[in-house]
């Protein structure tokens, strides 16, 4: 007669203590981004460049920053429905995409097309610095197989403080970051050190983290405790080159139809970061 073997116990997914101090009452915070002000006389509005590899969230991001403003579910962005690292980049022009609650805020953010691993693919690494500096004009089709250059139409030759943007915002999904291209990291690595020579900084967004882990899944307030987001960002920290201050876990509107204060908090706490990390860089400037 044989004997029924004990289960093996199954490790903790979840840490004693969060790894990140969270405060997830949203009202305030809203509020606080709603009255923000430039430090700047002269610039009105701080631009923020989203860029990311296909499939990574990019639109969805714009997108639930806008529902968390406005309350209810957002899509000016336009977002494939596949959504998936295999498809091809759904975003093919530069556009600005304003923030709005009952007004419109004062930072815009700037969506290009999505990168893909092929040296030629996606957007190339020369468009995402251009459109950084300010060269690339609203409107401008991206073409996989030519960066743009300072012969096209779309291409300003003297920005001003006003077209440039103060932060690079790279989307990363938690669920695919451990299988994230070498070339694509590559890509990322020369935008990096080419407007880190200007002083502009970076955050990266980390999407999908409901689709990393189950924990999290079940209930989003587990995130700063969960082992497996943890892990997801100190890999993500290791292969961008970001410290972890830099890096927030979010959860886009995906498959919701009303906002929810959690979803919410995340995303506004995430925004706050950019936008001051942003009008430091403003301040930076002017004082040069």
């Amino acid at each position: 007669m044989g004997t029924s073997g004990s289960q093996p116990v199954q490790p903790n997914p979840e840490l004693d203590t969060p790894w990140r101090e969270f405060d997830w009452g949203q009202k305030v915070l809203k509020e606080k981004l709603e009255n923000f002000s430039t430090s700047s006389k002269d610039v009105k509005i701080v631009k923020i460049l989203v860029a990311g590899a296909v499939g990574a969230g990019k639109s969805s991001f714009i997108n639930s920053v806008n529902s968390a403003f406005r309350g209810r579910i957002c899509a000016e962005a336009l977002v494939d429905a596949a959504d998936s690292a295999d498809s091809q980049s759904f975003t093919k022009i530069l556009k600005a995409h304003p923030i709005r609650g009952e007004n419109y805020l004062p930072f815009v953010f700037k969506d290009i097309m999505g990168l893909e691993p092929g040296a030629l693919a996606g957007s190339q690494t020369e468009d995402i610095i251009n459109a950084v500096f300010g060269h690339v004009q609203d409107g401008h089709e991206f073409k996989k197989e030519q960066a743009l250059t300072h012969e096209d139409q779309h291409y300003n030759k003297d920005p001003t403080l006003s077209d440039q943007a103060f932060c690079l915002v790279y989307v990363i999904a938690a669920n695919t970051v451990q299988f994230t291209d070498d070339k694509l990291l590559d890509k990322l690595k020369i935008i990096r050190q080419r407007i880190s020579v200007k002083g502009i900084p970076q955050v990266v967004v980390m999407t999908k983290v409901d689709e990393a882990c189950p924990l999290v899944d079940k209930d989003l307030r587990k995130i700063y405790t969960s082992k497996k987001i943890k892990e997801k960002l100190d890999l993500c920290s290791a292969k961008i080159g970001l410290p972890l201050s830099n890096i927030f876990p979010v959860k886009n509107y995906n498959k919701e139809i009303d906002t929810k204060d959690d979803i919410d908090a995340l995303i506004l706490k995430a925004l706050e970061q950019i936008v001051q990390i942003a009008d430091d860089r403003l301040v930076d400037i002017q004082r040069s």
